[in-house]
């Protein structure tokens, strides 16, 4: 993967201060790639970003 093509990973801003127990996210146009935290070289996997609204509405409740 080309440093053009990296992607910029964020935790949330509700994560503890510990580092466990998170999930980071990256933004591209088109998905929204998510992935644990712990294994940053890990399984990661994607969703459109209508999809990514939806799940966080709806864990927000």
């Amino acid at each position: 993967m080309s440093t053009s093509d990296e992607l910029n990973w964020f935790k949330s801003s509700y994560s503890g201060s510990q580092g466990d127990d998170c999930v980071e996210v990256a933004y591209r146009p088109g998905a929204v790639y998510v992935r644990d935290s712990k294994e940053t070289e890990g399984p990661r996997f994607a969703v459109r970003p209508t999809a990514w609204v939806y799940f966080v509405g709806y864990i927000t409740l």
